[in-house]
């Protein structure tokens, strides 16, 4: 047991769309399709649990990362700080799940399904293999994002705008650019502005820095317009409903 803990992991890799990576995401995508087809009329006490619960794990699962690197003496500013687009919003998320705060859910329904999904699909777990700690916590977390943005859209009631696209993308190109200026200051690479992830990842098909960069927004815009057409297809069906009376 205590190999699954081990910072210097010696074990077989993370094997990707093996049968455990394909298990973890027969897990996320059967809690989203109970909570689009299965959970109906819950009422506000049983939403209230849920929403803690969620918000509960995800804070203790982020606090066992951390508390992990701190105990093998691996934590450092150039690489743990909450400043990845998925860290932003395993906080986000927390926070949109204990306020219910519109403004934050209508930025993270965007990058946090884009980034979690994107990320639950090529993990970074780096040389950790499942069932080691590392790479369950990492599926872990992002899966929790998935869970919660879809629990605040349909069992909340939420929904982003078109207008909430834009600002995303707005949002996120100034982050950019703080990031970097970050990154440059104490020498990391948050959201990979200065240099891809070691491991398989969607930039692997984007070419080399700083093209990846620019491949991007159009990758970003994309992934934001395709979690945006469920709702601009409701739009379009209720305005075609109430011309054809």
């Amino acid at each position: 047991m205590q190999q699954y803990f081990d910072y210097h992991y010696n074990g077989p890799a993370f094997d990707l769309f093996g049968t455990g990576h394909l298990i973890s995401l027969a897990i996320v995508a059967a809690a989203t399709a109970f909570l689009i087809w299965g959970w109906r009329n819950p009422g506000e006490e049983a939403r209230r649990r849920v929403r803690l619960l969620i918000a509960g794990v995800a804070l203790l699962n982020e606090i066992s990362w951390h508390g992990w690197h701190l105990l093998n003496g691996a934590w450092s500013i150039q690489q743990h700080l909450p400043l990845h687009l998925c860290a932003i919003s395993v906080w986000g998320s927390i926070y949109v799940l204990l306020t219910r705060s519109f403004r934050a859910y209508e930025i993270l329904f965007f990058i946090g399904l884009a980034g979690a999904i994107q990320t639950m699909l090529t993990p970074d777990a780096g040389i950790y293999g499942l069932p080691h700690f590392r790479a369950i916590q990492t599926l872990f977390a992002h899966g929790l994002i998935v869970i919660a943005m879809v629990y605040m859209t349909t069992i909340e009631g939420y929904r982003p705008t078109w207008r909430s696209l834009w600002k995303t993308m707005l949002l996120c190109n100034v982050y950019l650019v703080v990031v970097t200026g970050i990154n440059v200051l104490i020498g990391s690479n948050y959201v990979y502005t200065l240099r891809k992830p070691v491991t398989a990842s969607l930039l692997d098909m984007m070419g080399p820095w700083p093209w990846y960069l620019l491949a991007g927004e159009f990758v970003a815009l994309l992934m934001f317009a395709l979690l945006y057409l469920p709702f601009a297809w409701s739009d379009w069906q209720v305005r075609t409903a109430g011309e054809s009376r």
